[in-house]
């Protein structure tokens, strides 16, 4: 790996060096490195780019780390991973898409992963996207991700793009099986002219299903975001979505929560709120001696913390 790609390791999977665990790093559209252990396989996909992670029932306190690293202006892809996660495992999941993009053309990652997990199994996500480079092509990052939640498991999912992704369409869909719960914490941040759209569907179809989505972006300069939410409650469950937002500048962001009852016993509550950084708050931080753009970003670091 060049000093580029050892760069974006370290931003989307924060990594220094190759993990102990099951791995699978992808480069410039090509596998540039693999390894499985005894409870987690990572296998080539036959029929379409991307890969199968198989974790055996029963696993415990293991990880598996897949990031994606584009140096090459120009590259586009299209890659499908797809996680089947045994009854009563306890594991840790590290994804991610970092681009360095110094040329003229647009470099653009799109990952489709599908999440089947077992009964009782506990599975905690993490996907953080990242963009550098002095070029004028575009870093475009197009996430989706599939779940599919069996009786009494469990999933968090943290998503996290802070800097330097030109534009993204990052879209979740769940379902949720009895007794099951889903946490969704997002953090996302766009400066200049970057546009992000997210959706979040979640289905709670199984009797005690569960889910909170928390939404905290920050919009800068002339950005513009989107935030969807919908959750249909099928089956007596409880659902809750929260979207915080700061806007700066001549930025625009929308927040469009939905909630769906569909059974008597579905208890489902949405929030959204949109505002400026107050100015109480800047004032009390410049008094301390920091200057209003110091002052800002410790408002803006604190937000997203």
């Amino acid at each position: 790996m060049d000093e580029y790609q050892k760069s974006l390791l370290e931003q989307v999977a924060g990594l220094h060096e190759v993990p102990a665990g099951a791995y699978n790093i992808r480069a410039n559209g090509q596998a540039a490195g693999r390894q499985s252990t005894e409870h987690i396989e990572i296998v080539t996909k036959e029929d379409k780019q991307g890969i199968d992670i198989y974790i055996k029932p029963g696993t415990k306190k293991e990880s598996v780390h897949i990031p994606v690293l584009i140096t090459q202006t120009g590259l586009k892809e299209l890659v499908y991973n797809d996680f089947h996660i045994g009854e009563d495992c306890d594991v840790t999941i590290v994804a991610g898409c970092g681009i360095h993009n110094s040329g003229s053309q647009t470099s653009e990652h799109s990952g489709i992963h599908s999440f089947f997990i077992g009964k009782n199994a506990k599975v905690k996500y993490v996907e953080k996207h990242y963009g550098t480079g002095e070029g004028t092509g575009e870093r475009i990052m197009n996430p989706q991700t599939v779940i599919e939640m069996a009786e009494g498991s469990y999933m968090e999912m943290e998503t996290v793009q802070i800097k330097g992704v030109d534009s993204t369409e990052r879209s979740t869909k769940a379902k949720l099986g009895e007794g099951a719960q889903l946490v969704i914490k997002e953090k996302l941040m766009t400066h200049g002219k970057q546009t992000a759209v997210t959706r979040f569907y979640v289905d709670l179809d199984g009797r005690e299903s569960s889910t909170n989505v928390i939404s905290r972006s920050v919009a800068k300069d002339s950005s513009e975001q989107t935030f969807y939410s919908q959750i249909n409650g099928n089956n007596q469950c409880a659902g809750h979505s929260e979207c915080d937002a700061i806007i700066m500048d001549n930025a625009i962001v929308r927040a469009v929560p939905e909630i769906t009852a569909n059974h008597l016993e579905a208890s489902l509550i949405h929030e959204a709120a949109i505002g400026k950084i107050a100015g109480e708050q800047l004032i009390k931080l410049m008094t301390l001696g920091l200057t209003e753009q110091e002052a800002e970003e410790q408002i803006v670091n604190g937000f997203l913390k």
